[in-house]
């Protein structure tokens, strides 16, 4: 019996494991791994933070649907890989061996690259975990209690911005409508040049769209920002020019701070020789797959894409959503063409497609490819993006419960945008 095992149980993770499923012989045994037995929407954390969803609604237990599906799954995670012998070794002692191996861990969240950072070891929160999401909703209540400064923002080295859009001006909404945003005053901190740069080196007119959007909501910002420590109730930024120099020093106090760290590779996968780069993070060839072992495949944030371009303050690339369908999508053709003794010959789209939820309405940004020079390079904002972001939500909860492999982006939100397809 041949057996493929998937490391991760995330929008990737589940996606790859339910299409493999589907479409290899039933003698060939697809193993779910996973730290925990939970499948956690982290899209929708922005929203958990605010009070919005509670943690039931974005949060499933796997346990009946692997089973349902018939995916064996080892909740203990994994401990060690041995990419050599092609096996690994889980938290519980138990010892695997595998024909190919999928990884979709994710990141682990580097929040000590900076003093302070962090809802765990230092004074800000975060919405990278629904744990987390929770804590920032407990010092958003205190907040309302207790009005004053909030800063929110992306730490040098982060990759991922849209949630920090999403954070501040879906906040920035919820207070005018509790009628003490005068009380609030707001700034965004970033490591990106500009704003709306997204790590792509921005979308469509997305600079001006967003920098037309704080200036009405009276948010101000803070650009090539890199963060050099937190104490309680006090950030302490430095302002970098073009150069990398040091223009200015900001010494910023809040009430309540929300930062995106840096992300970095599992360690069990990290630990791997030849596998990753320095941070962590797997390479990979333009099939999804490693160039040193060439049974082992990778997709989502735990992959290592270089960044567009170099900025005063080191900025990541973003593995969004439809991007990361795209890989796990090329990747079970791979090891289908490699099952039929045949070539790997799918390429993923590396097509870039955010939606940041605003409140009331929303972002969306679009490029197609991510890298310039692209077919199709778009910025739209209206209510519609809100409603599609519920409707991603829906859908993909939707899409776990019934062991679906169907793709979502093309199929409703490019529509929406009114895209006809997809390059």
């Amino acid at each position: 019996m041949k057996r493929t095992i998937v490391i991760g149980a995330g929008l990737g993770g589940i996606s790859v494991a339910y299409e493999l499923r589907q479409k290899l012989p039933k003698d060939h045994e697809i193993l779910l791994i996973n730290e925990g037995a939970e499948f956690h929407f982290i899209p929708s954390n922005p929203w958990v933070a605010l009070g919005e969803r509670t943690r039931d609604q974005v949060v499933l237990d796997l346990t009946p649907y692997t089973k349902k599906f018939r995916i064996p799954f080892n909740t203990s995670g994994v401990a060690q890989i041995h990419a050599q012998n092609k096996s690994l070794r889980t938290e519980d002692g138990a010892e695997y061996e595998y024909d190919y191996l999928v990884i979709c861990t994710g990141p682990k969240l580097a929040f000590e690259a900076v003093p302070g950072a962090g809802p765990e070891n230092g004074y800000t929160q975060s919405v990278c975990t629904v744990d987390h999401a929770e804590h920032s909703h407990e010092a958003y209540q205190q907040l309302i209690k207790n009005p004053g400064p909030v800063i929110v923002g992306a730490l040098q080295g982060a990759s991922c911005f849209g949630p920090a859009y999403e954070y501040i001006l879906s906040l920035e909404s919820q207070l005018r409508k509790l009628k003490i945003r005068a009380q609030v005053p707001m700034t965004f901190v970033t490591s990106e040049p500009y704003i709306g740069h997204m790590g792509l080196g921005g979308v469509g007119d997305s600079k001006a769209l967003m920098e037309h959007e704080f200036r009405e909501r009276g948010i101000k910002w803070i650009c090539n920002a890199r963060t050099t420590h937190f104490e309680p109730n006090m950030a302490h930024i430095e302002e970098l020019n073009r150069k990398g120099e040091v223009d200015f020093e900001h010494h910023l106090p809040f009430n309540m701070a929300m930062f995106l760290p840096p992300f970095k590779g599992s360690p069990a996968v990290a630990n791997v020789p030849d596998l990753c780069n320095p941070k962590g993070f797997v390479l990979t060839d333009e099939y999804q797959r490693s160039p040193t072992y060439p049974e082992i495949f990778a997709a989502g944030v735990c992959v290592a894409i270089p960044p567009l371009e170099e900025t005063p303050v080191p900025v990541g690339a973003p593995k969004t959503g439809f991007m990361i369908e795209s890989m796990t999508s090329a990747i079970v053709e791979n090891i289908l063409s490699l099952e039929r003794g045949e070539a790997v010959k799918t390429k993923p789209s590396m097509n870039a497609v955010c939606l940041a939820d605003m409140g009331d309405k929303g972002a969306a940004f679009i490029a197609l490819p991510q890298n310039p020079p692209r077919n199709t390079n778009w910025t739209s904002m209206g209510q519609w993006v809100h409603i599609a972001k519920i409707a991603f939500e829906k859908y993909f909860l939707y899409k776990v419960k019934k062991g679906t492999s169907e793709p979502i982006y093309e199929k409703y939100i490019m529509k929406t945008a009114g895209i006809k397809r997809i390059q």
